[in-house]
């Protein structure tokens, strides 16, 4: 089989050079970050014959969503749109096969989990229920899905009614050559286990496929059939944790265990399967076991041994996956890579679709192009284009040379006062190198005078940023604002390596925070951050890191904006302890510098805001720790009614969180404001 590995040295010479604003940053009006985007959530149809989308409700001022389906084989006929309830509002939609659409709703729910979903087990949590429902391209009726069926196999009462409280199913295959069924998950989310059923889109029945119990949970499936062809066994070893990966003889049909394979838990090294080869002698497999970043790596299912060679590495990140085709004429062809750059990139080795891909990119300069999906013969070709500055906007390519634009997301957006954006890197103190995104305001030049400056960890932490549109609005609210800002991938985060990802255990607080710190440093070094004029925002464990960096010594920072944050370490381990896995892998990394225990240390000012309705982040976080700081150093509380902790958010939410940050930084961050 032909060789890749030379690719590396093509794609490590790939980069985007950074588009310079010729105008001055001017406030973006928050109200504009806040409104329901015009377009979101689009998918199109495996047969190419619809597409549907989330669309801001006609009449609503962009305050509601509501659901839109287009039918492609009348291109010039209007959408058919169907407006979220008073109540139940839709967040998420899929066009499937057998003319169905899939669409998720969510309403706010008080009452109680029993363990049925994230909250208190005790008593009464006011939080989201999320149903999915069923419906066809003229919404003729809309019937709930997945959860609650009588004709389900497997599936007891109890258990659907907390499927349907949790709202925790979800699409794992579209099986897009078998128009009559999807392959689903439902995860119990007391255990964190799941199942897996065929669902059948025509009548609702449901066969369960595999399930999550105990040792054993599912790998990977088939997308031409659904049937299960990787498994992964968990062996207790010594206090930890063996995976074991079972792969399905298909002469047959038993399990086979493969040596080769296993890995530790508590070592976290990557094995994902992507898939086969079309002959059937070796599997795609994902892994970082030869080196630092994630390749793509043949494995011999004859020989059971690996290639050592990558199929597929990139120098300076993580490669994602492979992409394999998904219609009857390419179906499990090798048609390119993604790898995660500051963006996610696609290498493609398919001519048509390189062709395509270079076509949308020469006739949009300076975006990202994403396709998004296609059609047999790429008849129709659905993507998108964005950019640090620019929202995403939705087309259809038909027969290669037509291009119909769907909509773009928030058009109201002047991108001419967001800026600049780069990859960089830089040295931490004891000598680890942190790679970060830096945006900078428009207009400004290296000699300008330096600029007062926000650095803005990601949640997670196990997670990392990505380039392109925020969609949750704070980088360019802020960089709109005459703000830098900074988002450090600091250590502990996935996806730039896995000597950076183990490097975060147990250093929450301490050299997980020295990496944001020593960002800061590094940026009045350049020339770009003013030193006197320096504060952190971060939500989720970026909250987390806001409040630890309000009770460090020395802080390089005039304020701090805690959202969502995690201040007691110890109650998380222990909700954590819970699931053994969870345990096993994270949990024990979970030990450093808890601001609830070093609270008579605050000694800069502080924002706390967080939602009543957030049951990843309980309320009482920010409520302990507010009430233990505040008569330390100036501090404020703000409880956002009905805000969960993921978006979406509502437009009310936005303008609140938006404006009470903005005011902070003006007026208490510090001596005279930020």
């Amino acid at each position: 089989m032909m060789k890749l590995a030379a690719i590396a040295g093509v794609l490590a010479a790939i980069t985007t050079a950074p588009v310079m604003a010729e105008v001055s940053a001017a406030p973006i009006p928050i109200d504009q970050f806040a409104r329901v985007p015009n377009i979101q959530s689009v998918s199109l149809s495996p047969d190419g014959n619809t597409l549907s989308a989330i669309i801001a409700a006609p009449g609503s001022n962009n305050q509601e969503t509501a659901l839109a389906t287009w039918n492609l084989a009348n291109p010039s006929a209007p959408p058919q749109v169907t407006p979220s309830g008073d109540r139940m509002k839709f967040i998420a939609t899929s066009a499937l096969g057998a003319d169905a659409v899939w669409v998720v709703g969510r309403q706010e729910w008080t009452g109680r989990l029993a363990g049925c979903g994230e909250g208190r087990v005790t008593g009464s949590t006011e939080t989201f229920v999320v149903k999915q429902y069923m419906t066809d391209p003229e919404h003729s009726d809309f019937e709930e899905a997945f959860a609650g069926r009588s004709n389900s196999v497997g599936v007891s009462e109890a258990q659907q009614r907390c499927l349907e409280i949790a709202g925790s199913a979800s699409v794992v295959n579209s099986l897009p050559l078998d128009p009559e069924h999807i392959l689903i998950q439902q995860v119990n989310q007391t255990t964190f286990q799941a199942n897996f059923f065929k669902y059948n889109l025509r009548t609702g029945a449901q066969e369960l496929i595999a399930r999550e119990g105990g040792s054993s949970s599912p790998s990977l499936f088939s997308s031409r059939t659904g049937e299960l062809l990787v498994r992964v066994e968990l062996a207790p070893v010594d206090g930890d944790f063996e995976a074991r990966v079972l792969i399905k003889d298909q002469q047959t049909g038993a399990f086979d265990l493969h040596p080769t394979l296993t890995t530790l838990v508590s070592e976290r090294e990557t094995m994902s399967f992507q898939g086969f080869t079309e002959d059937g002698r070796y599997a795609y497999i994902v892994t970082d076991r030869f080196s630092d970043k994630d390749a793509v790596h043949l494995y011999d299912l004859q020989t059971r041994t690996f290639d050592t060679e990558a199929l597929l590495a990139h120098p300076d990140f993580d490669v994602g996956g492979v992409i394999l085709g998904n219609q009857e004429s390419n179906f499990g062809q090798l048609l390119g890579f993604r790898y995660l750059a500051l963006t996610p990139e696609t290498y493609w080795i398919d001519d048509t679709m390189g062709s395509i891909q270079a076509g949308l990119e020469q006739a949009y300069p300076n975006r990202d192009i994403s396709i998004m999906d296609y059609t047999d013969g790429y008849d129709v070709v659905l993507f998108s284009t964005e950019g640090p500055a620019n929202p995403p906007t939705y087309y259809i390519l038909r027969n290669q040379s037509q291009v119909q634009q769907l909509g773009a997301a928030m058009p109201w957006i002047d991108s001419a006062n967001i800026g600049e954006q780069r990859w960089v890197y830089y040295t931490a103190r004891d000598g680890l190198e942190i790679p970060a995104i830096l945006d900078l305001p428009a207009g400004w030049q290296q000699g300008d005078p330096p600029l007062p400056t926000i650095i803005h960890p990601h949640g997670g932490p196990w997670s990392r940023d990505f380039g392109g549109w925020d969609v949750s609005g704070w980088v360019p609210f802020f960089t709109s604002r005459g703000y830098a800002v900074l988002r450090p991938q600091y250590r502990g985060s996935t996806g730039v390596g896995r000597a950076l990802w183990l490097a975060g255990d147990n250093e929450w607080g301490e050299a997980m925070q020295d990496d944001k710190d020593d960002g800061a440093a590094w940026l009045v070094e350049q020339g770009i951050a003013d030193p006197g004029r320096l504060a952190m925002m971060g939500y989720s464990y970026g909250g987390f890191a806001a409040m630890a960096a309000v009770v460090r010594e020395n802080s390089p920072y005039q304020c701090a904006i805690a959202g969502a944050g995690v201040s007691n370490l110890g109650r998380i381990a222990n909700n954590w302890s819970d699931n053994f896995i969870q345990r096993i892998q994270q949990g024990r990394t979970l030990s450093g510098m808890d601001p609830s225990r070093n609270t008579d240390r605050a000694n800069i000012p502080v924002l706390v805001f967080h939602g009543d309705r957030d049951v990843r982040v309980p309320l009482f976080h920010g409520v302990d720790y507010y009430n233990a700081v505040r008569d330390e150093v100036p501090a404020r509380l703000v409880v956002i009614e009905d805000m969960p902790h993921s978006l979406p958010w509502y437009p009310r939410h936005f303008e609140e969180m938006l404006s009470e940050m903005e005011s902070f930084l003006a007026n208490e961050c510090g001596p005279g404001g930020l």
